[in-house]
């Protein structure tokens, strides 16, 4: 993995990983933790555009380093979340937990920086196995049963996915390359309206494989079930990397893939709708992560330059925005042990701090102007009016002030504000966290408001150059502006007058997974009654028409051994041996009686012989 002096950020990654358990604890301890991802992310930011750590490897080259515009982009902000989510979690004493985060993280940058199908699907696999630990260290009643969910539906999709790579493999003569699925365009390698051709079956396995990652409907359930049963840090690495690292790919091999716009305005309005049901503080955030991923798989299926700027620009500010809501949602869980909001209320007294921040994160995921969302979910939206898609342009404008129901004004106002549901107990552990957990959520915050405020610091990294310049110029345009604050407005005057009715209750919602349960215990039916009850009747059938006359037979056999030809070797034996032993008086030492005997029997003979 390295070549020519490059080095593979990856390769920073797990060799820290491996060597954090022999570092001395104490502040030589907390240095080191701080300076593997400031390494990694340092490595990323002074990398040169091309192709790098290629390796041969049996057939092929194996790619490890491909840099360019895309891939620089999604790597930068997963290097920086990398540094802020271990800053996040530097209190944490367990080496295993940090171990598994930075292993994880290397899986997402080694899929980034993938040139082929099989370094993908080597740092994919990393990535899923990896994370899964992060559920289990956390040792709640659930986590084990939620990890070997999520690791099986993950290695389902890598199954699907490899078996996509390799039919592309055969249907391209043997090329592994990584890049723009050419049925999934129409034909066209590059971000351009496509034509009606119809994609390969591989090309639609691979798409599937990547989209299972990406938490679409109805292959989503993993995600609220994992990120909310994830450890405090653990899910504040979680929401960054696995559904971006999706989108990069989806952008990167099928972009303009006119399936993709219909399931990602599904999954803009389901998030939605599931987010403002959820009563777990931590889960309705793990739902909107499936609505707001659902703008960029809508952006990545548009396909166009300005589309698919908005879907990394709105992955960019996602991984910021949803970080800082998870830090000040399991901040809240790490210092009061709960939660649920009819668990909580009014700790805007007991943690302003930790109020502030989540407040900031809750404005920028809402698309205020002047915060990360404004300048980069916009830009979708704007992108699918001007490719005349209206229907999904508007629903996604729908589903924006939803955003802004749930997680602006119900997050903070039934944790901070509203009625105190809290016990004594939860009462008197509430404080601000940590120092290292405050300075996280503050310099996430920061990003989100100069990502809002200063655009050069996003759109100069975009892919297309022309077209986020062209955006820069009206994005804080009056229309855009006035149009914004008129739905944002309107969303707070419901929520507002609707309050009695969004008051959170401690119920579960009937998610699709539903049919996966209900799939489960019928398949559990049919193993148990009708396949059992066949399996027990071929048993039965096999045993007294197979296996009793096989032992009768193998009795009369065990018999006719030992009463027939064990007793006729054995007779003639004892017959040999009894006559053996009649004529050994015979045997008296002596050399004339000797001479006697033998002269008497032919003697005997010859006589027998004559009077025959």
């Amino acid at each position: 993995m390295i070549n020519n002096l490059w080095v593979h950020p990856s390769l920073v990654l797990m060799l820290g990983g491996l060597l954090l358990p022999f570092v001395p604890r104490g502040v030589i301890r907390r240095l080191y933790l701080m300076a593997v991802p400031v390494a990694t992310f340092l490595l990323i930011y002074f990398m040169e555009h091309g192709t790098h750590g290629v390796v041969p490897f049996m057939d092929w080259s194996l790619t490890f380093g491909r840099i360019d515009s895309l891939s620089k982009v999604f790597a930068y902000i997963m290097g920086l979340m990398c540094m802020i989510g271990t800053l996040y979690g530097l209190h944490v004493d367990e080496d295993a937990q940090h171990i598994a985060a930075w292993f994880y993280v290397s899986g997402s940058l080694g899929a980034i920086f993938a040139g082929d199908y099989l370094v993908l699907f080597l740092f994919w696999e990393l990535m899923a196995f990896a994370s899964v630990f992060l559920v289990w260290f956390r040792r709640g009643p659930k986590s084990l049963a939620t990890g070997y969910r999520y690791i099986l539906v993950h290695t389902f999709g890598g199954l699907i996915l490899l078996a996509g790579i390799v039919l592309q493999y055969k249907a391209t003569g043997g090329d592994l390359s990584f890049g723009p699925l050419a049925d999934a365009m129409g034909g066209h390698h590059g971000f351009s309206v496509h034509d009606m051709s119809v994609p390969s079956l591989a090309t639609y396995l691979i798409m599937i494989g990547f989209i299972l990652n990406a938490a679409v409907p109805p292959l989503h359930a993993w995600l609220p079930d994992a990120y909310g049963e994830a450890t405090v840090t653990g899910a504040v690495f979680m929401c960054a990397f696995t559904t971006k690292t999706a989108i990069y790919t989806l952008a990167r091999a099928c972009a303009g893939m006119d399936i993709l716009v219909p399931l990602g305005v599904v999954m803009a309005l389901y998030g939605v709708v599931y987010a403002v049901l959820e009563n777990d503080s931590r889960r309705l955030l793990a739902y909107h992560i499936i609505s707001q991923v659902g703008y960029m798989v809508a952006g990545v299926g548009i396909g166009t330059q300005m589309a698919i700027n908005g879907a990394v620009a709105h992955a960019f500010a996602h991984i910021l925005y949803k970080g800082l809501l998870f830090m000040g949602c399991g901040s809240v869980l790490y210092m009061t042990g709960q939660s649920k909001f009819t668990e909580l209320g009014g700790l805007y007294k007991k943690m302003p701090r930790a109020f502030i921040f989540t407040l900031i994160g809750g404005l920028s995921i809402s698309a205020f102007p002047l915060f990360s969302g404004f300048v980069s979910k916009s830009m979708i939206i704007a992108a699918g009016f001007e490719e005349h898609i209206l229907w999904a342009a508007f629903l996604l404008t729908l589903a924006s002030a939803g955003t802004f129901l749930h997680t602006g004004l119900k997050v903070p106002y039934f944790i901070w504000f509203g009625k105190n549901n809290c016990s004594k107990e939860t009462w008197e552990k509430a404080a601000d966290p940590p120092w290292n957990m405050q300075w996280a959520m503050g310099i996430a915050s920061f990003l989100c408001i100069l990502i809002g405020c200063y655009l050069p610091y996003l759109y100069n990294m975009l892919p297309f150059q022309e077209e986020a310049h062209h955006y820069a110029e009206l994005v804080y345009g009056s229309y855009h502006v006035s149009e914004t604050l008129q739905i944002l407005l309107f969303t707070a005057l419901g929520f507002f007058l609707l309050l009695k009715k969004l008051v959170p209750d401690p119920t579960i919602s009937v998610d699709l997974d539903w049919f996966y349960r209900m799939g489960g215990r019928g398949f559990y039916w049919l193993a148990r009654k009708p396949i059992q009850t066949v399996d027990n009747g071929v048993g039965e059938a096999y045993r007294y028409l197979g296996l009793i006359p096989l032992m009768t037979f193998s009795r009369f056999w065990s018999w006719f051994d030992w009463n027939g030809i064990d007793g006729v070797v054995d007779g003639i034996a004892r017959t040999v041996r009894s006559v053996g032993e009649s004529g050994r008086f015979l045997q008296s030492g002596r050399l004339q009686s000797g001479m006697f005997y033998a002269a008497s029997v032919v003697a005997v003979l010859l006589i027998a012989y004559v009077l025959n």
